[in-house]
């Protein structure tokens, strides 16, 4: 199966609505959705602990007006290889849909890299700018999917393009700048001629 039944609602699902069951709770807004549930819509948090306990669930998150998805959340259920991806706080994610292109980015010549569906310019040599693109270059021409079996046949044969290990990196950053701060001080070089100030005599080499 080239496109699992449920991405083409994750990609219409309107997000960031509030919720109606939770209209008065802080948390009200709409930004989850659930891969099990046949007719699932966007809801929020409190639905997840009470409806969607053990169901899997991936959470939208908000990039300048645009749904974006963080990688290390989609690429345990979807191959996302050929989607352009980008660290917003620290954190690597994907857009789900295509967005307006600049046009100031459309006047510019000279560019290198561009969606293959929509046009927009890309940061890097991929080919689209959003899961909305793959999924219709998937019906367009049928040489990418979304398929994780087919994506882990490709990293084994040593042609896929590794995307994993950067997310993996990426996700890493955060947890890596904390254990930084508490990585022990080496003990510094001018530790023995401090000792030589406070009165130690220095002893010169037998035979001198």
């Amino acid at each position: 199966m080239l496109v699992p039944p449920w991405l083409e609602s994750l990609l219409s699902t309107a997000f960031f609505t509030i919720c109606p069951r939770h209209r008065e709770a802080p948390r009200s807004e709409c930004n989850m959705f659930c891969l099990d549930c046949s007719s699932s819509d966007a809801f929020c948090f409190y639905c997840r602990s009470t409806q969607h306990r053990d169901h899997p669930v991936i959470q939208i998150r908000r990039s300048s007006y645009h749904d974006v998805v963080r990688v290390a959340e989609i690429q345990k259920v979807l191959d996302i290889s050929g989607v352009q991806t980008y660290v917003i706080n620290s954190a690597r994610v994907l857009f789900l849909n295509e967005r307006p292109q600049p046009k100031s980015s459309t006047s510019k010549g000279g560019v290198s890299h561009l969606c293959e569906i929509c046009g927009r310019s890309l940061l890097d040599p991929f080919r689209f700018c959003s899961l909305g693109c793959k999924l219709v270059g998937i019906k367009k021409s049928g040489d990418a999917n979304f398929n994780l079996s087919s994506k882990n046949e490709e990293t084994r044969d040593g042609q896929g393009r590794r995307l994993p290990s950067k997310e993996e990196e990426e996700e890493e950053l955060r947890e890596g700048s904390q254990r930084d701060m508490y990585t022990s001080t080496p003990i510094p070089p001018q530790y023995s001629t401090s000792r030589r100030r406070k009165g130690i005599p220095h002893r010169a080499p037998f035979g001198s």
